[in-house]
């Protein structure tokens, strides 16, 4: 009896990711086929749309379609919350790079997923000192914040522009203390600067390493360089404070 039912879900459910071009499961009525395979690509397709609401109108509507449905089809999307599969449709993209695409789409859907990534992080933030000394002292980056890196300008693709040319930018998409998603772009340096504090290494410290990574002196004016990068930063809720 189990053989059955995991033949017959198995049958179900390639049919519905095939989009009524395979075998209908024996004993399953077609007009009822139909109404599971429209639901279930339309439930997909919702979910896409409102994740990827600037791909979706960089494409078009056929062939944003048809993307959504090679997703559908080809790739095996396991998990069973719906807010995983934005992730998915990234990792299918980048993966698979499917043809006649703009070669930017995926550094753009990677851009969007972000700020779903963000936004329904779990993290809580820990006790700091607002106000403490961020270069003494060890400043602790909002864990609710993601640095990424893109070889496109993807904050500025939009139906208006498409780039034809690669130009690498740096944000950090994080989550203010309003529980509002923002988006900064970075200097190289500064996203480098961010990737080392880690919760142990101190400001200053933090600054004297990116000084010899640079191949400058950690002399007053770098330092004193690095401390207004830093201040930027906990102004802008990326860096919450320093640990008490």
């Amino acid at each position: 009896m189990s053989d059955a039912l995991d033949d017959f879900q198995a049958a179900f459910a390639r049919r519905i990711r095939s989009g009524g071009h395979g075998p209908r499961p024996a004993g399953v009525p077609a007009r009822r086929m139909v109404v599971y395979e429209e639901l279930a690509f339309s439930k997909l397709r919702s979910v896409l749309d409102r994740c990827f609401p600037v791909a979706h109108a960089c494409l078009g509507e056929a062939r944003w379609a048809r993307l959504c449905r090679a997703f559908f089809r080809d790739w095996p999307c396991r998990t069973p919350w719906f807010h995983e599969i934005p992730q998915a449709f990234v990792d299918y993209l980048a993966a698979v790079r499917p043809p006649r695409l703009p070669r930017w789409l995926a550094d753009l859907a990677r851009y969007e997923w972000a700020e779903l990534a963000v936004d329904v992080c779990d993290a809580v933030p820990p006790p700091v000192d607002r106000q403490g000394d961020l270069l003494e002292g060890v400043p602790v980056v909002n864990p609710a914040a993601l640095s990424l890196a893109f070889a496109w300008p993807v904050q500025h693709i939009g139906p208006g522009f498409r780039p034809r040319r690669e130009a690498p930018v740096q944000v950090v998409v994080y989550r203010d203390g309003q529980d509002e998603v923002r988006f900064m772009a970075l200097s190289p340096a500064t996203a480098r600067l961010l990737s080392l504090l880690d919760g142990v290494c101190g400001g200053r410290a933090a600054l004297v390493r990116l000084a010899g990574e640079l191949g400058r002196p950690a002399d007053e004016c770098f330092i004193e360089f690095g401390r207004q990068n830093l201040w930027v930063l906990r102004d802008a809720g990326v860096i919450l404070g320093v640990r008490p």
